[in-house]
């Protein structure tokens, strides 16, 4: 594992990633890694996006120790990664830091991105309105309604927010309307992906923007326990938060990586779960990459659920589809009420409300802390903040927030 060193240079994690998109696109996506590879390799630039980060999002986030949810659940220590601290509430402004960094370096004047449940949105637009760009967010009309704070948070920032009608009116068709807008308007304008996902180079790069994540995890475990923990875990939609994790983790062998997709109303429920590694989906091909995919017997992308709209994506990025394959990383699957009554439990125990899309990392946690011992320590990725989510909680409790 130290010599691990994916992706190659056509952007495969094994058999998984590559660049399976329109010609028209090829001229775009061959300037931008150039763009990158250049920018990788430059001091100034990392300095600045580290500078960013540190003054504007307000990292390095906190670890946490959840004393009082570890000793109600009598086992392993829980430990939180306080992604939700950040500026704007998650994970997400980690990556789109470093690429409007990137876009402001090619000369790009105009950002576009794609979101689930708004908070790629409100990062992507957070950072256009820092660096004087102009911005549109494409957003599924059904994630429109279940996500109202963030969509206005988006506009109050200065980014238009587009509705998209198409297909089943969430991530996967607002993604599909992006690279469409991108294809159209390929000189001006630099399209933030929001996950590690994509045609390469984009899994590449959002990873190594995630990475601060696992890195800092690894220093502040040595300062709080003396050592690593034993699990890491972290919820997986696309798989960014996780991917961001894992990877530094990925030489230490003795920490067991877990990855938890959104089991929606269980895995026995066609189309109503998110979880294309644990259902066994096969391979194929979507927005730009070959990775594990939901699809029906004719090839076609299946539909998708799951209470957290982050998590409600039918793909998952090429590098965990590799994790996966070579063993490093077990997938695993959450279904939707676990999420929710682990959504509750740290409101309750810790008084931090979590984002869905983390709560089913978390439930993973509540379910086997038990298991181990108190010596043993569990770390989640808890990648955001759950103000976004409690319209959605309110509703399946019967309650109008209106």
């Amino acid at each position: 594992m130290h010599n691990y060193s994916f992706p190659d240079e056509n952007g495969f994690f094994g058999q998984f990633g590559g660049t399976y998109v329109s010609e028209t696109l090829m001229a775009a996506l061959d300037e931008l890694r150039h763009a990158y590879a250049a920018a990788k390799q430059d001091p100034a630039f990392w300095a600045e996006y580290h500078r960013d980060l540190r003054h504007y999002v307000g990292r390095p986030s906190p670890v946490y120790h959840a004393e009082r949810l570890s000793q109600h659940l009598g086992g392993a220590q829980i430990y939180l990664k306080r992604e939700d601290l950040n500026h704007s509430g998650a994970h997400k402004i980690n990556n789109t830091i470093g690429q409007a960094l990137l876009a402001r370096r090619m000369g790009k004047k105009r950002v576009i991105a794609e979101t689930g449940a708004g908070q790629h949105g409100v990062a992507s637009a957070t950072v256009a309105a820092r660096f004087g760009m102009e911005c549109t967010v494409f957003m599924g009309a059904d994630d429109i309604e279940r996500q109202a704070p963030n969509v206005f948070r988006m506009k109050l920032l200065g980014a238009k927010v587009v509705a998209v009608d198409s297909g089943s009116r969430t991530l996967k068709d607002a993604m599909n309307e992006a690279m469409r807008e991108w294809v159209a308007r390929v000189d001006d304008t630099f399209y933030i992906i929001g996950t590690a996902a994509g045609p390469h180079p984009y899994p590449e790069l959002v990873r190594d923007f995630q990475c601060v994540i696992g890195e800092e995890a690894k220093t502040q475990m040595t300062e709080l326990i003396g050592r690593q923990p034993d699990v890491a875990v972290a919820c997986v939609g696309g798989g960014s938060n996780a991917i961001g994790l894992f990877h530094p983790y990925i030489a230490e062998r003795a920490v067991r990586l877990v990855g938890v997709e959104a089991g929606g109303l269980g895995l026995n429920h066609h189309a109503q779960h998110a979880a294309p590694i644990s259902s066994g989906s096969p391979i194929g091909v979507l927005h730009g990459f070959k990775s594990y995919l939901m699809q029906d017997e004719h090839g076609q992308v299946s539909a998708t659920h799951s209470v957290s709209a982050g998590l409600d994506y039918p793909g998952i990025g090429p590098e965990h589809s590799h994790l996966h394959d070579i063993g490093r990383v077990e997938y695993t699957a959450v279904n939707d009420d676990a999420a929710l009554s682990a959504f509750h439990d740290l409101c309750h125990f810790e008084g931090i409300i979590p984002a869905l899309e983390s709560s089913h990392a978390l439930a993973w946690a509540i379910a086997n802390a038990p298991q181990m011992s108190p010596e043993q320590v569990i770390l989640v990725n808890l990648s955001g903040r759950g103000d976004k989510d409690i319209n959605t909680v309110a509703k399946l409790a019967g309650i109008d927030l209106n």
